[in-house]
C-alpha cells in the first residue's frame, strides 16, 4: 500500500507540473516582477515562420519612472547560437532598448512602449527581410470620429434591455476592425514607426506578428525589458500577461527540434536490437550470469521505452503545439526510471557488486545514499524545466539546480571505481594473486576511462559542437548524445559480459580454493583432472584443466 501511495503521489506531481505547460504555444503571467530583463523564449525560425505576440494587462508605475529615459518594451533579436546573442561586452552593460545600431548587423527589432502617447515605437535594424503585421497608431482625426459616434448615440438612445445584447456585437465588431486596420511593415531597411497601444482599466495592451524572411531565418530571442531596474538598488514592480505563438511552416517545433521525433524513434529501434542481443547473450551463458547483468538488461529496455515516449511527445508538440498530458507523464516517468537505473548500474559495476562480492562497504553505501536522491532531484528539475515557461522566475533556478546536481552525480559514480582501482593496486603487491588482480585492475581502469569519456563528451564536447553548428543542424547534438550513450552501453556490456574469459569470472570466490589450485598445479599430482567448482550465484561451472 505504501508503494502504491508513493507512485500515486509521483503521478499527481507530474500531472500538476504539466497542467500549466503549453509547449510552443506560450502563456505567461508575471505579477510584481522586478527583473530588468525577462527572457520569454528562444526559437529557431525557417523562412515563412511566424511569431505572434499578444501583450495584455501590462501594469507599471506611472509616476516615479521617466520612461523616455528608461524605456520599457520588447526586443526580438537573432542570435548565432541558441541563447547566445551577438552583443559585444560594451553593449552588455547598456539596456538593449537604448541601442541605435544592431551588433554585427544582425536582425534586431525593438518595441518601445510609450504610455504617455499611447503608442509603441518600433525600431528595425540590421540586415533582414522580415515583415511585421500590427495595428499602426491612429491618426489625430480619430477624436472627431469618436465625437461623431457619441453624438449619434445621443440622437438615437438605446434602451437598457437592448444595450446588453449589443455589447457582444460591439466587441466582435471592434476585433474585426482591429484586424482590418492591421498593416504590413516590410523591415528590409532601418526604419521607425509607431503602433497603437490600447489602455483598458489602467492596463496596456498591444499585439504584433512577425513573418520571418528567407534572408533573416535563424534562432530568435524574444525578451521583455524594464530598463529602470538595471540601476543598482532599484526594484520597481510591474505585471503583465503575454501570449506567444511560434510556428514554422507545417510545425510548431523550433527548426532544430523538427527531426527529433523521428530521431528518437530510430534510436529506440537501435537500442531495442542491442537489448535483445544482450538478453540472448545472457540466455546463452546462463551459468555465468549475475544479478547485475539483468539490471543492465532492465536499463536497456527502460531506455527504449523512454525514447519511444519521448518521440510521441515531440510528435504531438509538432502537430498540436502542446504535449498530450498522458503521453508526457509516461515519458517523464520512464525518463526518471532510466536516469536512476543508469547511475545505480554504473555505481554497482564500479564497486564490483554481484561479480566478486554481495556486500557493499559503508563508503559505497553512502555513495548510493547520495546518488539516488540526487538523481530523483535532477529528474524533478528536468520535468519542471520542460513544463515551465522560460520567462518564469523559477525556470533559471531549476536549470542551475539540474546542471549542478547532474555534475555531482557524474562525479560521485567515479568514486567507487577509484576505490576499486586503489584496492586492487594494494592487493596486487601484497598477496599471491598478483596476475589476477592486475588483470582485473586493467579492466577497472578501462571502465574508469570509459565513464570519464562518456561524461566529458555528453556534458561538454557535444555542447561545444552544438555551438559551432548552424541553427538547423543543432539536432545533431541530441544525435551525438544518443550515439555516445549507445556506444557506452555496448562497451560496458562487452567488458562485463557473462563469459568464461571475463576477468571477473576467472576469479575464484574463496581463498581456500585459490590455495588448493596453487598446490595442485605445483605438485602436478592431479594433472589433467578437471575440478567442478561453485560460482557465487550458486550454479556449478566446469573448470578448464590447468596447463602445465
Amino acid at each position: 500500500m505504501a508503494e502504491a501511495h508513493r507512485y500515486c503521489v509521483v503521478g499527481f506531481l507530474l500531472l500538476s507540473l504539466l497542467s500549466g505547460c503549453t509547449a510552443r504555444i506560450h502563456n505567461l503571467t508575471l505579477e510584481n516582477e522586478t527583473r530588468f530583463v525577462v527572457d520569454l523564449n528562444n526559437f529557431g525560425f525557417y523562412a515563412n515562420g511566424t511569431l505572434n505576440v499578444n501583450l495584455s494587462s501590462l501594469r507599471m508605475n506611472e509616476g516615479i519612472v521617466n520612461y523616455t529615459k528608461y524605456p520599457v518594451g520588447f526586443s526580438l533579436s537573432r542570435s548565432r547560437v541558441n541563447g547566445v546573442l551577438s552583443y559585444t561586452a560594451d553593449e552588455a552593460d547598456t539596456c538593449t532598448l537604448d541601442l541605435t545600431k544592431s551588433p554585427n548587423d544582425e536582425p534586431l527589432i525593438l518595441f518601445l512602449i510609450d504610455i504617455s502617447s499611447l503608442s509603441v515605437k518600433v525600431m528595425a535594424m540590421g540586415d533582414q527581410d522580415n515583415v511585421l503585421t500590427a495595428k499602426p497608431k491612429a491618426e489625430t482625426n480619430t477624436g472627431k470620429r469618436k465625437t461623431t459616434v457619441a453624438s449619434a448615440t445621443e440622437k438615437h438612445p438605446v434602451s437598457m434591455k437592448s444595450a446588453q445584447p449589443d455589447k457582444s456585437k460591439e466587441i466582435v465588431e471592434q476585433t474585426k476592425e482591429v484586424k482590418d486596420e492591421e498593416k504590413d511593415f516590410i523591415l528590409d531597411k532601418p526604419t521607425n514607426f509607431s503602433l497603437a497601444l490600447v489602455k483598458i482599466n489602467n492596463s496596456y495592451n498591444f499585439m504584433f506578428t512577425v513573418l520571418v524572411g528567407m534572408k533573416a531565418q535563424g534562432i530568435y530571442s524574444l525578451k521583455f525589458h524594464y530598463c529602470y531596474n538595471r540601476l543598482p538598488g532599484i526594484q520597481i514592480p510591474y505585471s503583465f500577461t503575454v501570449a506567444v505563438t511560434e510556428k514554422n511552416p507545417g510545425s510548431f517545433l523550433s527548426a532544430a527540434e523538427i527531426p527529433l521525433s523521428r530521431l528518437y524513434l530510430y534510436m529506440a529501434g537501435v537500442f531495442l536490437v542491442a537489448a535483445i542481443v544482450w538478453v540472448h547473450i545472457l540466455m546463452k551463458h546462463r551459468y555465468s550470469v549475475f544479478k547485475i547483468h539483468w539490471l543492465m538488461a532492465a536499463l536497456a529496455f527502460t531506455k527504449v521505452i523512454s525514447l519511444v515516449f519521448h518521440s510521441i511527445n515531440y510528435h504531438f508538440i509538432n502537430t498540436e503545439g502542446h504535449p498530450i498530458e498522458a503521453w508526457a507523464v509516461m515519458y517523464y516517468i520512464t525518463h526518471l526510471l532510466k536516469g536512476a537505473l543508469l547511475f545505480i548500474t554504473l555505481a554497482l559495476i564500479g564497486t564490483g557488486w554481484a561479480f566478486v562480492k554481495y556486500i557493499l562497504s559503508d563508503k559505497e553505501k553512502k555513495i548510493f545514499m547520495i546518488v539516488i536522491p540526487l538523481q530523483v532531484l535532477a529528474n524533478v528539475a528536468y520535468i519542471i524545466i520542460e513544463s515551465t515557461e522560460e520567462g518564469s522566475s523559477e525556470y533559471n533556478l531549476w536549470k542551475e539546480i539540474l546542471f549542478l546536481v547532474d555534475l555531482i552525480c557524474c562525479g560521485a559514480i567515479l568514486f567507487p571505481v577509484v576505490w576499486s582501482i586503489r584496492h586492487l593496486q594494494e592487493a596486487s603487491s601484497t598477496d599471491g594473486k598478483a596476475a589476477m588482480n592486475l588483470e582485473k585492475l586493467k579492466l577497472f581502469r578501462h571502465y574508469y576511462v570509459m565513464i570519464v569519456c562518456y561524461i566529458y563528451f555528453t556534458r561538454i564536447i557535444a555542447i561545444l559542437l552544438k555551438i559551432t553548428m548552424p541553427f538547423q543542424w543543432q539536432w545533431c547534438y541530441e544525435f551525438l548524445v544518443e550515439v555516445s550513450t549507445l556506444i557506452f552501453f555496448v562497451l560496458t556490456g562487452y567488458k562485463f559480459r557473462p563469459a568464461s574469459n571475463n576477468p571477473y569470472l576467472q576469479l575464484p570466490q574463496d581463498e581456500e580454493d585459490v590455495e588448493m589450485d596453487e598446490v595442485v598445479t605445483e605438485s602436478g599430482a592431479l594433472e589433467g583432472i578437471s575440478k567442478v567448482k561453485k560460482t557465487s550465484n550458486g550454479r556449478e561451472r566446469q573448470k578448464e584443466p590447468d596447463a602445465i
